[in-house]
Formats: structure tokens, C-alpha cells, sequence
């Protein structure tokens, strides 16, 4: 097994190699493992074939994966030296930079030596010569992610990531503020700050937080609205994400294609499509077959996410208006919660709260408990104004749902028979965002009061059939 770890992480950072793709196959198949090893064989392609049907020597096999096993112990050991340096030097710089006088910090660096160096001041002539010689990073899509703003720990751990990526790259990190144990996914997340890195390994850091850097900002440019796009990518993506694991828990297998996912009642798992699900539906099928084989990621550098232990809070990098290679931002499947105290029904995911909603319950006739949506209707009256209004999502096998009402005055009072109830607006999207086979938890006092809604709501095309004919509801209202 330990030789599988090791060939694992040599396809993780060179997954067009199909020799070590066919030799970790044989690792998986020797241990048992036959779901593991047809995936690598698969990978492996014409190599499997040729040497599954040749006589090249056992020993010539085992020398070459000796080799593999060689350069990935000897990476594994420069790497986690490194790794320990650089998170030591990132951690001290983020306790530096907020009595930075300038936003700006250089970071010049190499896996031996890190040199801080503030860039507004007044530097030697020779220092300046320096600067000039050294490559233009090179115009590269701005990555994004967004965090806590102001978290000096999450902020080490994901900039240390960053730094072990060995290609150039320019990213972009967003603030959400926090509230209680929640961060709020808020529309148009404020910049916080942007890291470069060029070919030499030059870091660049650039603080966007007045109040941190005791200074004037520059002007953020595109990026503020290239960040708008990428979170409305990210939204989307959530979606497809939750609907393609919720439709892999029921059936037990993942959808061939988006159109599984977007079939007339009862299989309309999601409200509608966009055309970042469709971009993007077969790059995350390839990871969420990895995930479930227990392959690593398959990409050209490692991993570009982390998740805070316990926390859930997603820190992943990844381009606006491109097709995404690894999971996306949202990597736990969304969630409903409702909070009867505060009359509010959020959409989560880990800890991050992407909706909150007001809603109107039905006191201690609502009941408490984990819940499914299990059918997900479009006019469960047969028309968009009946005491359901014009979307209904039934809870597990009761009488119970989350819908629509004809009594939009109802909503943040204690007026139903049990059932959730929400504005035509608010359930309207809450249709389209969340799929069916979502997690609802009702419970008191776990959400905040304010509400989180977008001006823009999301709102996915739908053209195929929603609703059920063959049926008439008796829910709770």
C-alpha cells in the first residue's frame, strides 16, 4: 500500500503518464482493489493493452516503478521541508502586514531563502536594476477564492498552499464577514487582497484593506467584476455539485449526463440549467469519479484546495468564465435550514451561508427533525396562485413541505398548519437552487436574523415539465 501512496501522488502531478497510471493499477489489483485498478487502466489506455499482451520482463517493470517511487519519496521529502518553512514565513508575514506602511509587499523567494521587502520604499539604485531584469509576469486569468476576512490562520494555511504551486499564477481573495459560527456569502464580496508569483518565484502581495495596510488602496480594476462572475459561477456550480452527489446517493451511481439530471417530474433533480452546468458538468463528473475511487485529483500541479478541519470553510482557487479542473468552491453539497425561532430558512454549505431567507412556520406544529426534499413540484395546486403558491418542496414522506403561499402576510408569523411558507420570489429561487435529495434540518436558534438575498436571484432556464398531474397534495398548510 505504501508504494500505491506514492505512485498516486506521481500520476497527481503527472497524470499524462500512462506508464505510472498502469503500474499503479497493478498496485490497486495486487491489493484487491479492482474498481481502483480498472480506473487507472482506463487511464492508462494503449499501455495497458501493449504490456497486458506482451512479454517485457517482470524486472524491467519493477526497475521503472522503482524509478516513479525514487523521484516521488525524494519530491515528498523536499516538499515537506518547505512546506514547514513556508508556512512559518507566511504565518509571520500576515502577523507584518497589517502595520505594513504600504500595501504592496515583495516577497522574492526560492525553497532555500524568503526576503520581505516593502515595495514603496525608497530602494538602492542597484536593488532597482535588479527588480527591472527580472521577467514580467506574464498576463494569466485571475484565480479566486474568498475567506473570512481577516483570518490570520485560514490566510497562512491557503497562502502556504498557494506557494506549492510551481507554475506563475495571479489570485485574487475575497472577505466574507462572519456572524456567529457562520461566514456570509454575500453579492459582490469585497477584494482583500491579490498574490502574484512569476517564474522566478517572486511573490507579490497587494492588501486591499485599508485598515490592515494603513493605506490607500490602488484602484481594483476588472478584477472586482471579473470577482462578481466567478461568484456567480461558483453558485451554479454548487447546484450541479449537490444535485450530481444527491442523484449518486439515490441511485448509487453518477448521472451519464446533465440531461439525468434535468427530466420532467419526478427526475427534475435541478430547476433548470446554465451554461457554466453545461460547461462544466463533465470536468466534475471526472472528480467526483475520482473522489469516490479514492484517486487523487487529476491535474498538473497539486491541489489548489484545502478545507479547515471541522471548520468547512472552502478555499478553493479557481478562474471566472473557464472551465474548472477541481472541485468547486462549494465542495460540500448544499444544505437547508430552517430556524423557528428566528423564522429564517437558510442554504449552506459547510459553514458558509449562501441564502436567508424569511419564512412563515407554523409554531409547534412545525416539526423539528432531519429531513429530504423528495418531490420537487412546479404549481402543486395545478395553478401558481392556490394556498401553495407556485412551487412546492414535499419533506421526506409526510405531510410536510416548503412552498409558496396565497398569504404572502403570512410569511414571519406563526399562521400554518406546520408547513414552511415563503414569498413567491424567495421559493421561486429556492426551487431552482437547491436539488431534490437535499438535507433540511429544522431546529431553533442556530441562524442569524439578518437576511441574505441578491439582488439578481438566481434563476436557471427550465423548459422541460415540472409539474405532477397525477397528484393532488394534501399538505400541512
Amino acid at each position: 500500500m505504501k508504494n500505491s501512496q506514492h505512485l498516486k501522488a506521481y500520476v497527481q502531478m503527472h497524470p499524462d503518464n500512462k506508464m505510472a497510471w498502469y503500474l499503479l493499477g497493478k498496485e490497486y489489483y495486487k491489493n484487491g482493489q479492482q474498481g481502483k485498478a480498472n480506473y487507472c487502466f482506463n487511464q492508462a489506455g494503449e499501455v495497458y493493452e501493449a504490456f497486458e499482451h506482451s512479454k517485457v520482463p517482470a524486472e524491467t517493470l519493477r526497475e521503472y516503478e522503482e524509478g516513479l517511487l525514487q523521484a516521488s519519496r525524494q519530491r515528498d521529502r523536499r516538499q515537506q521541508r518547505f512546506r514547514y518553512i513556508m508556512l512559518g514565513l507566511m504565518l509571520l508575514l500576515l502577523v507584518m502586514v497589517p502595520s505594513a506602511v504600504a500595501p504592496g509587499l515583495d516577497i522574492a523567494g526560492d525553497q532555500d531563502t524568503v526576503q520581505d521587502t516593502v515595495t514603496s520604499e525608497v530602494k538602492d539604485p542597484l536593488d532597482q536594476k535588479d527588480i527591472e531584469k527580472e521577467p514580467v509576469l506574464e498576463a494569466r486569468k485571475m484565480m479566486y477564492t474568498a475567506q473570512e476576512s481577516g483570518a490570520s490562520a485560514s490566510s497562512g494555511k491557503l497562502m502556504a498552499t498557494m506557494l506549492m504551486r510551481e507554475e506563475p499564477f495571479e489570485a485574487a481573495i475575497l472577505g466574507m464577514e462572519r456572524e456567529g459560527k457562520w461566514l456570509l456569502w454575500k453579492e459582490k464580496l469585497p477584494l482583500n487582497s491579490t498574490l502574484q508569483k512569476n517564474g522566478n518565484g517572486r511573490l507579490v502581495y497587494q492588501s486591499y484593506d485599508s485598515a490592515a495596510c494603513a493605506c490607500e488602496p490602488p484602484e481594483q480594476g476588472e478584477v472586482a467584476e471579473d470577482a462578481a462572475e466567478w461568484q456567480g459561477d461558483q453558485e451554479e456550480l454548487a447546484t450541479l455539485w449537490s444535485a450530481m452527489r444527491a442523484y449518486q446517493n439515490h441511485k448509487g451511481k453518477l448521472p451519464v449526463s446533465l440531461a439525468e439530471l434535468t427530466r420532467p417530474f419526478p427526475e427534475n433533480w435541478i430547476g433548470g440549467t446554465t451554461p457554466v452546468m453545461k460547461r462544466d458538468f463533465n470536468s466534475l463528473k471526472e472528480v467526483a469519479t475520482a473522489k469516490a475511487l479514492g484517486i487523487p485529483e487529476v491535474a498538473e500541479e497539486p491541489p489548489s484546495s484545502i478545507v479547515e478541519a471541522g471548520m468547512g470553510i472552502p478555499t478553493a482557487l479557481s478562474e471566472s468564465g473557464s472551465n474548472g479542473k477541481g472541485v468547486p468552491f462549494f465542495d460540500q453539497p448544499l444544505r437547508v435550514i430552517v430556524d423557528k425561532q428566528k423564522h429564517r430558512l437558510a442554504v449552506v454549505s459547510g459553514s458558509v451561508i449562501l441564502r436567508n431567507y424569511e419564512v412563515g412556520l407554523g409554531g409547534d406544529k412545525t416539526p423539528e427533525g432531519n429531513f429530504i426534499i423528495t418531490d420537487k413540484v412546479v404549481n402543486p395546486n395545478g395553478h401558481d396562485n392556490g394556498e401553495f403558491g407556485s412551487r412546492g418542496l414535499q419533506l421526506s414522506d409526510s405531510n410536510y413541505a416548503i412552498h409558496g403561499t396565497n398569504e404572502p402576510e403570512s410569511v414571519g408569523k406563526d399562521e400554518s398548519l406546520g408547513c414552511i411558507r415563503m414569498s413567491r420570489e424567495d421559493v421561486e429561487e429556492l426551487f431552482a437552487m437547491i436539488p431534490k435529495g437535499t438535507k433540511v434540518v429544522i431546529s431553533k436558534g442556530v441562524l442569524p436574523e439578518k437576511q441574505l438575498l441578491p439582488a439578481k436571484r438566481f434563476n436557471p432556464a427550465a423548459p422541460y415539465d415540472q409539474t405532477n398531474p397525477h397528484k393532488v397534495y394534501h399538505w400541512l398548510n
